[in-house]
C-alpha cells in the first residue's frame, strides 16, 4: 500500500464535557477521494478541519507522507499545500475571476500565471464566460462552482471539501456532482470530503468513512460499506432499513436459516446453527407480488406473506411496510404500486433472494 498523505494518530477532541472525536487511527491515501459520512452531530467537520490543521485536537498527533507536524510553522507550511471548500461558497463582493485569482496571488503567483490558472479552472466549471461578473449575482451553483474553481487553482496537494453540495437544488447539485467526478477522474487529485449523502459517496469516493458518535465505525471500498455494514449503526446509516434480530436455526453447505419472530428466512453465510445475528436487507431488495402472481414468477428463496400497514410516497418511489409477524420495509416504483393497487390491510408476499441479506453475527 502506498504511504498515506496523511495519518491522523489516537486522535481525540474534547469540547466542553463532550468527547466529539475518539480515533485511534484515520488514513488518506495519494489520489484517492475518502468520504466521511455520518449522521448530524457525529463529528464530521469536526474530523474535517483537524486534518485540515484548521481546527487544534484536544490530543493526538497529524503526520505527513510519515512525517509528524510538530509546531505551528510546520502546520503553516502545510495548510499552503491544502485547500478547504465549504458548504457555503464564501465569495467576496468582487468578480469572479478576481475571487478565484485571490489565494493565488496571497501565495505569491505573479498575476498572469494566477489569470490563466484562474481562466483555466472557471472553464472546466463551465463558467469562464462569468469571470468579469460580480461574485454577488451568481445562482448558487455558479457561485459553488467559482468556489471550486478557486479551490483547485491552488493545485492543492489535498483538498477538502465540508458537504459542498448540500445548499443546491437537486438538478444544479447533480449537474455539479458529475462535473466535480470527471475532474476528480482526470486530475486524481487527494480529496477528503464529508457529506451525509449516500449517492454523493457512492459517485464520487474511493473509500468511505462512517463516522458515529465521534467513533469510525468502519472504513472501506463504497460497495463493501454499503452492502456489509460492520454494526446495526452502520447499517442503519447507509440505508438499511430492515435490521432484525435472529438466531442460526440451521447450516447447509453456506446456506444458513435464520429464525426471525418464528418465521424462517435463508441466506447466504457459512455462519453455524445458534449463531446470535442481525439480519440485513435493503428495503429495495424486497420485491412485492400477489399472492396468486408470486407463485409463478419469483425465483427468490424467501416468501414471506404478510399484511401492508403503512404507505409512505418518497417522490417517484413508494415505501411500503408490511408485518409478516415482523414489520418489513420495501421501498417499490410508484408504477407497481399504482399496478398492484396496494392499500393497507391488504395481503401480500414479500420475496427476497438469500444473497440480499447481510448477517452481522454478535460477538
Amino acid at each position: 500500500m502506498n504511504q498515506a498523505v496523511l495519518e491522523a494518530r489516537q486522535l481525540s477532541m474534547v469540547l466542553g464535557e463532550r468527547q466529539v472525536l475518539q480515533i485511534p487511527s484515520f488514513q488518506v491515501l495519494p489520489g484517492e477521494t475518502l468520504v466521511i459520512m455520518g449522521p448530524n452531530g457525529s463529528g464530521k467537520t469536526t474530523l474535517l478541519l483537524c486534518l485540515a490543521l484548521l481546527l487544534k485536537p484536544t490530543a493526538g498527533s497529524l503526520a505527513y507522507h510519515g512525517t509528524t507536524v510538530k509546531d505551528a510553522a510546520a502546520e503553516l507550511q502545510l495548510r499552503r499545500r491544502f485547500a478547504v471548500v465549504f458548504q457555503e461558497p464564501l465569495l467576496l463582493d468582487t468578480t469572479v475571476l478576481k475571487n478565484v485569482t485571490m489565494g493565488l496571488h496571497l501565495r505569491g503567483i505573479d498575476s498572469q500565471e494566477a489569470k490563466q490558472r484562474a481562466m483555466e479552472w472557471l472553464g472546466r466549471f463551465g463558467i469562464a464566460a462569468l469571470a468579469e461578473q460580480s461574485a454577488r449575482t451568481l445562482s448558487g451553483g455558479e457561485a459553488q462552482r467559482a468556489s471550486l474553481a478557486r479551490a483547485l487553482a491552488l493545485q492543492p496537494e489535498v483538498l477538502f471539501m465540508d458537504e459542498p453540495f448540500a445548499n443546491l437544488d437537486a438538478p444544479t447539485r447533480q449537474a455539479l456532482i458529475e462535473d466535480f467526478e470527471r475532474i476528480l477522474r482526470e486530475t486524481k487529485v487527494t480529496t477528503v470530503m464529508v457529506t451525509h449523502d449516500r449517492n454523493e459517496a457512492l459517485t464520487l469516493a474511493n473509500r468511505v468513512a462512517v463516522l458515529i458518535e465521534g467513533n469510525l465505525r468502519q472504513i472501506g471500498l463504497p460497495h463493501e460499506v454499503f452492502a456489509s455494514p460492520t454494526d446495526e449503526g452502520v447499517a442503519g446509516f447507509v440505508g438499511v432499513e430492515n435490521v432484525l434480530p435472529g438466531v442460526v436455526s440451521a447450516q447447509s453447505k453456506g446456506i444458513a436459516t435464520v429464525t426471525v419472530e418464528n418465521q424462517k428466512i435463508d441466506a447466504v453465510s457459512e455462519l453455524p446453527a445458534g449463531s446470535r445475528v442481525t439480519v440485513c436487507l435493503h428495503p429495495e431488495d424486497v420485491t412485492l407480488a400477489q399472492p396468486a402472481v408470486e407463485a409463478t414468477t419469483s425465483s427468490a428463496r424467501n416468501h414471506l406473506t404478510g399484511t401492508v400497514i403503512k404507505v409512505f410516497p418518497i417522490g417517484s418511489q413508494v415505501r411500503i411496510t408490511i408485518d409478516c409477524g415482523f414489520p418489513l420495509i420495501a421501498l417499490i416504483t410508484r408504477r407497481s404500486f399504482e399496478e398492484m393497487g396496494l392499500v393497507t390491510g391488504q395481503n401480500i408476499v414479500a420475496s427476497f433472494k438469500a444473497s440480499s441479506i447481510y448477517l452481522i453475527p454478535h460477538r
